[in-house]
């Protein structure tokens, strides 16, 4: 067995070197092969990551298990010849929250059922996410004693569970103070910035937890801790990363020999930013509503480039952007709670908060077909750069120093890697 390559992130950031890991949370496979080719142009390991309610025992909202989800990056990997031991699968938010208004005990149960697939189907970073209460707590969060009882038990379903064919050593993500799965319901408010004394206390409690259920090798695999350094994004705004505002965190992971902060919803942080998280030890940045805002923008610029070729010159345009909102409008399940506001003003969220609640209705036959209809209308174009320069201008703009990607898909793959570069940078995978 080869140690995780977490560890090698832990012991970089411990002996002062700013290397980090972005951490891709999409089952998107346009931000999937962008991802893997940005990894392959570094030469880099890549982590994604699937989320409890996308990927479950039951399917998810995706349709998919664990293994399925396993199979399903897996051969995109294979197909753009990424090689296997550079991949990292990681399951983030596992644990009761898809059961949250089921009692404790049926709760846990299937959050260990869940873990133990994920774990049995070989992702190797695993997120032990106990945050949230159950129908039976009392309080709005349970205390950190019982949130850490219950990580433990969530770690030892996946250590019994564990592919032990697999090369690599499973790894673990602990803490309480994690972001909702799927976003904050009608904005983020203020935020609350991790206390030091708080995240001392959950790795205090974590620890003892899992020595009582005779952990402690797992414990010395739990490389990192949640907390919130100060980074969020609502539907128009984006709460940018002040190193002084974290300083205590700082300060505290400095004095924890094995341990390194990932930060959730580092979505739309400045580029310097991102690089300034690494450097203060918020080693994992996950990402993921940004990357499927990029892919949508991009199929925008080229729906606006099918019209300029194609208006009156074809039978069947694409109407991709009115399709995307009737499919939301009958559907809003994905949307209603998010989204507040005049009606025009829901209606511009729709396809343009930042929270972007479009990435749920992708995967929606009509939605594929609308995409085809777009993708086949310009595989045969030679499309003008002009109109590159027009509807996707930063593209372009990079063409001056590097050729201008061709065909549409190759484009779709360019925009969203205007984003997986910026996390590349910042975490010391390319200058």
């Amino acid at each position: 067995m080869k140690p995780n390559p977490l560890s090698n992130i832990v012991k970089d950031q411990k002996g002062g070197k700013n290397t980090g890991l972005y951490s891709v949370c999409s089952a998107n496979r346009y931000v999937i092969e962008a991802s893997i080719l940005q990894a392959l142009n570094d030469n880099s390991i890549l982590c994604i990551e699937a989320t409890s309610n996308q990927v479950d025992q039951f399917g998810g909202y995706t349709g998919m298990k664990p293994a399925d989800f396993a199979a399903y990056v897996k051969t995109i990997a294979q197909e753009l010849g990424f090689p296997a031991q550079n991949l990292i699968l990681g399951g983030d938010h596992l644990g009761p929250n898809t059961w949250r208004k089921e009692k404790s005990d049926s709760a846990m149960r299937k959050a260990c059922e869940l873990m133990a697939a994920y774990a049995g189907a070989g992702f190797s970073k695993l997120h032990l996410d106990a945050s949230m209460n159950c129908l039976d707590d009392s309080g709005e969060a349970p205390s950190p004693k019982a949130a850490a009882g219950r990580a433990a038990e969530l770690c030892a379903a996946a250590e019994a569970a564990w592919d032990r064919s697999s090369a690599t050593l499973p790894s673990y993500i602990v803490g309480t103070e994690v972001p909702t799965p799927g976003g904050t319901a009608l904005g983020h408010g203020k935020i609350h910035i991790t206390r030091e004394a708080d995240v001392a206390e959950t790795v205090k409690e974590l620890q003892n937890a899992f020595r009582r259920k005779g952990l402690q090798s797992a414990w010395d695999r739990v490389h990192a801790v949640v907390v919130q350094p100060g980074v969020e994004f609502g539907d128009a705004s984006v709460d940018t990363y002040v190193p002084e505002n974290a300083a205590g965190l700082k300060t505290f992971i400095e004095n924890e020999p094995n341990l390194i902060f990932e930060a959730h919803s580092t979505d739309y942080q400045p580029g310097g930013a991102l690089k300034e998280l690494v450097r203060d030890h918020f080693a994992v940045l996950k990402v993921g509503p940004w990357l499927t805002f990029a892919f949508r923008e991009a199929l925008f610029s080229l729906e606006k480039i099918e019209a300029e070729l194609f208006a009156g010159k074809s039978d069947k345009l694409s109407g991709l952007e009115n399709e995307l909102d009737s499919v939301m409008l009958k559907n809003p399940s994905y949307w209603k709670n998010y989204y507040s506001g005049t009606e025009d003003e829901v209606a511009h969220k729709r396809k343009y908060s930042y929270s972007d609640r479009c990435r749920y209705y992708w995967p929606l036959p009509e939605l594929e077909q609308a995409i085809s209809i777009l993708l086949n209308n310009l595989s045969g174009a030679n499309i003008p750069v002009q109109l590159i320069e027009q509807y996707l201008p930063e593209i372009a703009d990079k063409a001056k120093i590097r050729p201008l990607p061709v065909g549409a898909r190759a484009l779709i793959h360019a925009k969203i890697m205007e984003v997986t570069s910026l996390y590349s940078k910042a975490c010391g995978f390319s200058i």
